[in-house]
């Protein structure tokens, strides 16, 4: 015979089951806020957009050798880009009697190069020459200056040797009569024995004649 399974009804009461009804309903609401917090705090998260980084390449230097007519000759360090202009300028500025008309400050630096500053070309003035009196009274002829070369002695000209200062007509001749009587000069200092000449007048002509 099989065994016989007794229900044994419970008494609840009416209050009691509105109670845990409540008290379940209550546990279910804190699970789902608690789900919820959990879900939104592992939702993806959207990344600002990055700005782009903007980066200037320096400018390289050149080195230019700035020589001539400045103030400051030397090496000089440029930003590449700079005209001749600026090198002149770094080098304390044209000196007196500079030709910048001669240079292109206009032209950019090339890294390696020199810049020649031009001088004006000087013009040469004409010498004046003041007479002066020789031992006969005669004057040597005015305008003429001292010669760029030096005069030699045993073979001048009259002309030649009447252009040097101090020297006249008169005094010249005398030159060249002590040359024919004793031939040629061996030395300046033999200009002593010519007549009219004395110390002071070889000094002054030291520099100016060859024997």
């Amino acid at each position: 015979m099989g065994a016989t399974i007794r229900v044994v009804p419970v008494n609840v009461s009416r209050s009691t089951a509105i109670a845990g009804a409540s008290l379940l309903l209550a546990v279910l609401v804190l699970v789902g806020h608690r789900l919820a917090q959990t879900g939104a705090a592992r939702g993806p998260e959207v990344a600002a957009p990055l700005e782009p980084v903007r980066s200037e390449r320096p400018r390289a230097l050149v080195v230019v050798h700035v020589v001539g007519a400045v103030r400051r000759p030397g090496l000089y360090r440029l930003r590449e880009g700079t005209r001749v202009a600026d090198a002149v300028a770094r080098a304390g500025g044209p000196a007196k009697g500079a030709n910048l008309g001669g240079l292109n400050l206009a032209a950019p630096l090339v890294d390696g190069t020199q810049i020649l500053v031009p001088s004006r070309i000087r013009t040469a003035e004409p010498a004046v020459g003041g007479g002066s009196t020789g031992a006969a009274g005669g004057t040597a002829a005015s305008g003429s200056g001292p010669p760029t070369v030096k005069v030699s002695l045993s073979s001048a000209t009259a002309e030649e040797l009447d252009a040097l200062p101090g020297v006249g007509p008169v005094t010249a001749q005398k030159i060249l009569d002590y040359r024919a009587a004793h031939g040629p000069f061996a030395s300046v200092d033999e200009l002593d024995e010519v007549p009219g000449i004395g110390p002071t007048r070889i000094e002054q002509l030291r520099d100016l004649v060859t024997p």
